[in-house]
């Protein structure tokens, strides 16, 4: 890491981020930087990523063929780093490039920022738990232990709400804390006309995401529902969900303009997830002028606080009801999400979280 002298917030910076989630993936991790960084370079920030791709010896995650883990980083990884010259490292993700990133900082003396994406212990617990339920509770608190172990060294974790700082100050989290919103681009997420399910039965609901257990997505397939049901996304549960639910249409994976089509055709999204620390998808509905549906849990029970916005429920058909009498148009929706989630209200969070780990170097 370079040793330069630190000189206000508005210093050009040398940015590093590892991440064992980068594209080819398609998930929030990747969407969320690949989002982020161009609003870093914006403000002439130089931003590398680490991920899989960079290295040769990979291999699929059991369950995901999609995501690969890197094996024995460590060489590899301190050329990459010493090759960039950073002035500043954040990791993204608690996988084998993480903790190698983690190992590389303490062993040089750097400081380094780090962040909670995902609600990790909830879904090792959940992985574990189909094959032997007897397992759940110990694999959570076992996380829990790994998590709150990974993150204590850093000098700044970010997070995306008060109800996830909440539940990290609960596992004993005592490393600061730095709140990093998203945002949406409203160039291609908006509301507009309906040009696709015509010949479905009205009204339609959507899932965008992951098809996988801990998504929780069998509750959404399963829920009563008058209309049609959608499922956009890609996962190793798809095939079974496919044979177990043949009215429901699964699409595979959407991106960009077609993506936003498929919100804009709906009536109504519904995320059932009790996983994610946010959902990036639940505002790019919302910017489309979809009323939301869920659990009230992180993720959407931080985002839909108004009955403009939609239904949180611990009954996710009645959440999704609620969600389609919701007040309002989508216009108004989409008004809102201008005010309230924006990409430079992101960019300026991450630059202060990592300027206080500048500040400690120097």
């Amino acid at each position: 890491m370079r040793a330069q002298h630190y000189r206000d917030s508005h210093s050009i910076m040398r940015i590093l981020i590892i991440s064992d989630a980068w594209s080819p993936q398609v998930n929030g991790v990747v969407r969320t930087y690949e989002d982020l960084i161009p609003h870093l370079e914006a403000a002439n920030h130089i931003v590398k990523v680490i991920g899989p791709a960079d290295f040769k010896r990979r291999r699929p995650l059991p369950g995901y063929p999609e995501i690969e883990l890197v094996l024995l980083p460590g060489g590899a990884l301190k050329k990459l780093v010493d090759d960039f010259r950073p002035d500043t490292i954040h990791i993204a993700t608690e996988g084998p490039l993480g903790w190698s990133a983690r190992r590389l900082c303490l062993r040089r003396g750097w400081p380094f920022t780090t962040a909670y994406h995902t609600h990790f212990p909830d879904y090792v617990a959940l992985r574990a738990a189909k094959k032997w339920p007897a397992l759940h509770d110990p694999v959570k608190k076992c996380a829990i232990r790994l998590i709150r172990r990974f993150h204590a060294p850093s000098h700044g974790v970010l997070t995306t709400t008060a109800s996830v700082e909440k539940t990290l100050r609960k596992y004993g989290f005592e490393t600061p804390l730095f709140r990093l919103t998203r945002g949406v681009d409203t160039e291609l997420f908006h509301p507009g006309p309906r040009t696709l399910f015509t010949d479905m039965k009205r009204p339609v609901a959507l899932y965008v995401g992951r098809v996988a257990i801990e998504k929780n997505i069998a509750a959404f397939l399963s829920m009563k529902w008058a209309g049609s049901k959608v499922v956009v996304g890609h996962g190793p549960d798809l095939g079974d969900l496919k044979k177990r639910y043949p009215d429901i249409v699964f699409t595979g994976i959407r991106k960009g303009h077609e993506l936003a089509e498929h919100f804009r055709s709906a009536d109504i999204f519904v995320f059932p997830s009790r996983t994610d620390t946010f959902g990036l998808v639940l505002i790019e509905a919302m910017a489309c002028g979809l009323p939301l549906a869920g659990y009230p849990v992180s993720g959407p029970g931080d985002i839909v606080t108004q009955p403009l916005l939609g239904s949180v429920n611990k009954n996710l058909a009645i959440a999704a009801q609620e969600a389609f009498a919701a007040p309002g148009s989508g216009d108004d929706r989409f008004a809102y999400l201008q005010e309230t989630y924006n990409w430079n209200l992101a960019r300026e969070q991450f630059e202060a979280a990592i300027e206080t780990a500048c500040i400690a170097y120097n």
